[in-house]
């Protein structure tokens, strides 16, 4: 089986920087890249999106809630037409600078805590959906497995491909573990093993101890963890070690 490996990366606003993406775009094959609520200005968006096209990496429009403050983790009450109305919004505002890279969308990813709720609201899950195939028909989800996320795409018949993250601990129920938690977040030894784990296995570490299982044709590396870059190096030469091809799911 051949493995995606992704990363959240145009996280910055104006002046302020987050992350390496240069150097991460070097590594990963598909990016995540904020669209202007969460995250991103179309300074950032053209620039992230032309070293993706140089570097061969696929564009994914990464939505979020309208809220640069909270970076888009603060969950936000929004009704389905909205939500609908903001994620066709924001995918339009990044295909714009990826056809002007000389590529284009290929894939939504929501971010945060809405990546959250519509996993668990299928009002949500719907609203999301319907807004890709407004736009276009052929744009995959990402997210993870099992959810409603999933079972939107699937009565949609929108391609849908599951997740799971590296450096990232999960609740015994299979969901992330918020941040807050002690242990939520792993360090690159940990975050490598965990990647493998999915890989070979489909499991990944729960904060109880124990296993849950990860349905994933795409890992993530958050470009906000600490020395982010050179755990997606790590993570990336593991896999090609241990026999699973990294390439893009799109």
């Amino acid at each position: 089986m051949t493995l995606d490996l992704n990363s959240d990366l145009g996280e910055g606003f104006g002046d302020w920087a987050m992350g390496d993406d240069a150097a991460m775009l070097d590594v990963v094959t598909s990016a995540n890249i904020a669209c202007g609520f969460h995250a991103g200005d179309p300074a950032i968006m053209r620039r992230t999106c032309a070293l993706a096209v140089e570097k061969g990496v696929r564009i994914g429009a990464h939505v979020g809630h309208r809220d640069l403050a909270g970076f888009g983790r603060r969950a936000i009450a929004v009704t389905p037409a909205d939500l609908r109305d903001e994620t066709l919004y924001q995918i339009g505002a990044l295909a714009g600078f990826a056809v002007a890279a000389g590529d284009r969308v290929r894939y939504v990813k929501p971010h945060g805590a809405l990546y959250h709720q519509a996993a668990a609201d299928r009002a949500l899950a719907d609203a999301i959906v319907a807004a890709l195939r407004d736009f276009d028909t052929a744009l995959a989800l990402l997210g993870p497995a099992g959810t409603e996320l999933e079972h939107a795409a699937a009565a949609a018949g929108t391609p849908f491909f599951g997740e799971g993250f590296a450096d990232r601990a999960y609740t015994p129920e299979g969901l992330l573990a918020p941040r807050g938690l002690p242990g939520a977040v792993l360090g690159a030894d940990a975050a490598v093993a965990q990647a493998l784990s999915i890989a070979r296995d489909g499991k990944a570490a729960a904060v109880d101890g124990g296993t849950v299982a990860v349905t994933a044709a795409s890992i993530c590396v958050h470009g906000d963890t600490p020395a982010a870059v050179e755990m997606a190096r790590r993570i990336r030469a593991a896999l090609d070690e241990s026999g699973t091809p990294v390439r893009a799911f799109t």
